[in-house]
């Protein structure tokens, strides 16, 4: 068989808790009880694999064996139906998995894992990955933002408020001309342009950080671009415009593919999934695959599960509880809590008082994984970020 036909369960990949991978194992068919993955958990990685032919399973678990690891091999081993495996082992042998099983299709899957997990991916729109995790600063150039009412909406406020939070500590800003709270109407795109221009113009100028476009336009994204963004951040994931892949792709800059279910107008009415990581991983790969078929670089692309699009509060939070599964995306990782409705429900405070839960969020989401942070109150996560930072990176 070859590697495209053996399926890589990231739940397993990026599970970091033994209980998960014995109630993943168990949905995949394992029969009986696991044995102890505590050692298998010391060792460094978990890897399940499905769709396997069992010979190829059982010559795997034999070889793999003889490298000092540990294969489970599921299903019945008397069937000729395809069978899950889990493999066990460090990281070391993972990354030398391709050459120790030579012949084996399953050895360049389970090197595969290993890269798109613990890979540090290259500079894209002026950030440096892997040093340390980027804070984004929110800059809201609308009158109906949720989290500040507008207090943003004039040209001189927002570029001070983004010199501010470029002081602060945040390593690239995202201007955005148009709501995207739950419920929100379309703003014309001569307004949205009215909006944004001067102030990624200004702060671009300033040169203290990178400026990304928060839009779904492609209109926007290129005057945005000409007036010097180096990123664009599209909720849609690239989808709402089909002129904005091309354009990032003629351009050069790099793009924040976020997950949403519709549009901000209608995402909250019933949004529901079978597996939520499951069914945002996959439309993300869909949305990565389409983005490099446009001809768009992978190394350009950062990807965001978009925390409150179309997902309810227990959605939220199942995401956050599994947020590593996203790095075997193999991606740059970006992540926005702050001040999120579902801060509110947990917490009952307003979006302008949420700060100190957010910060709190953030440093959950710097030890799962995340590389970049998309926040409001900078100086607050920034103190937060040096520690979950230091501790993350020891």
């Amino acid at each position: 068989m070859t590697p495209d036909e053996i399926r890589l369960n990231p739940r397993v990949v990026a599970a970091l808790a033994v209980s998960a991978v014995r109630a993943e194992l168990a949905r995949l068919g394992f029969a009986g009880d696991v044995r102890d993955l505590a050692p298998a958990r010391r060792a460094g990685m978990a890897v399940a694999l499905e769709n396997l032919l069992p010979g190829e399973a059982f010559e795997l678990r034999a070889r793999w064996a003889a490298e000092g690891g540990e294969v489970l091999v599921g299903g019945d081993p008397f069937s000729t139906a395809r069978v899950p495996a889990l493999v066990t082992g460090t990281r070391e042998q993972f990354a030398k998995a391709g050459a120790a099983l030579a012949g084996l299709a399953a050895g360049a899957v389970l090197e595969r894992a290993a890269a798109l997990f613990h890979a540090v991916p290259p500079e894209a729109g002026g950030l440096a990955w892997g040093r340390r995790t980027q804070l984004m600063g929110i800059v809201n150039v609308t009158p109906d933002s949720f989290s500040d009412g507008g207090r943003f909406a004039d040209r001189g406020a927002a570029i001070e408020h983004g010199e501010r939070m470029a002081a602060a500590g945040a390593t690239v800003l995202d201007v955005g001309g148009e709501s995207t709270r739950p419920g929100a109407e379309p703003v014309a795109e001569e307004e949205e342009l009215r909006r944004v221009l001067p102030v990624v113009s200004a702060l671009a100028r300033g040169g203290r950080v990178p400026v990304s476009i928060d839009t779904t336009k492609a209109a926007v994204a290129r005057a945005a671009i000409d007036a010097g963004a180096s990123v664009v951040n599209d909720i849609s994931g690239l989808r709402a415009d089909p002129g904005m892949a091309p354009l990032v792709a003629s351009r050069g800059v790099a793009a924040v593919v976020m997950h949403i279910r519709g549009t901000p107008r209608t995402m909250q009415q019933n949004p529901s999934y079978r597996d939520p990581v499951a069914d945002i991983c996959a439309w993300l790969r869909e949305s990565l695959a389409a983005a490099e078929t446009a001809g768009i670089p992978g190394d350009r692309l950062i990807v965001d599960p978009g925390i409150g699009f179309g997902k309810t509060l227990e959605h939220n939070l199942e995401i956050l509880a599994r947020l590593r599964e996203f790095r075997t995306l193999g991606r740059p990782l970006l992540v926005g809590v702050s001040r999120k409705s579902f801060i509110g429900k947990l917490t009952g405070l307003e979006a302008p008082d949420r700060a100190v839960p957010s910060a709190g969020t953030a440093a959950w989401c710097i030890a799962q994984g995340a590389d970049a942070l998309r926040v409001h109150d900078v100086a607050e996560t920034e103190q937060v970020r040096r520690v979950a930072d230091a501790i993350a990176r020891a």
